[in-house]
């Protein structure tokens, strides 16, 4: 059974979750419509994967004897200055939200809810690779320069393909 604050908690990152992937899509969209394919596609898999992100923490929330509360989502930002500033939010995003899931572990430790506790490892590591991810995007945005986003774009795709 959770105790109240971790199922508190574990709603508040159901939301952030549940905005992450909206942020993606927007994203998305923006750069989908500026003739990014290739970064589209990597944004639309991302919005994708953090609904899933959010699924599993509803799930686990009703599992443990919570109730995982569905919110509404803050609209985010649909216009973007460059490829380089939209990656730039993109791994400032995902700093935000490792910090939110070490909140979470902190608390799960404080409450000695070691169910909760261990079932976060996963998002630990997911946060790991999503930060790494982001920072490797946004070198190979350095090494190649604003002029040559075809390239980047291009190769962005490619690494989606090979999954």
């Amino acid at each position: 059974m959770l105790k109240k604050k971790v199922e508190d908690i574990c709603n508040r990152q159901i939301e952030r979750e549940g905005y992450s992937s909206n942020l993606y899509l927007a994203m998305a969209v923006w750069a989908e419509t500026k003739g990014f394919g290739g970064t589209s596609g990597w944004l639309y898999a991302q919005a994708e994967e953090e609904r899933e992100h959010m699924l599993k923490l509803i799930k686990f929330v009703n599992d443990r004897g919570g109730k995982a509360i569905v919110p509404a989502f803050q609209k985010p930002a649909a216009e973007f200055e460059s490829v380089q500033s939209l990656f730039e939010e993109v791994l400032k995003h995902e700093e935000f939200i490792t910090s939110s899931i070490n909140e979470m572990v902190e608390l799960t430790l404080a409450e000695k809810d070691y169910t909760t506790h261990n079932f976060l490892q996963w998002y630990v590591a997911e946060q790991i690779e999503e930060e790494s991810n982001a920072k490797g995007i946004l070198d190979k945005l350095n090494l190649g320069g604003k002029h040559n986003l075809y390239p980047f774009d291009r190769d962005l795709q490619r690494s989606r393909t090979e999954k």
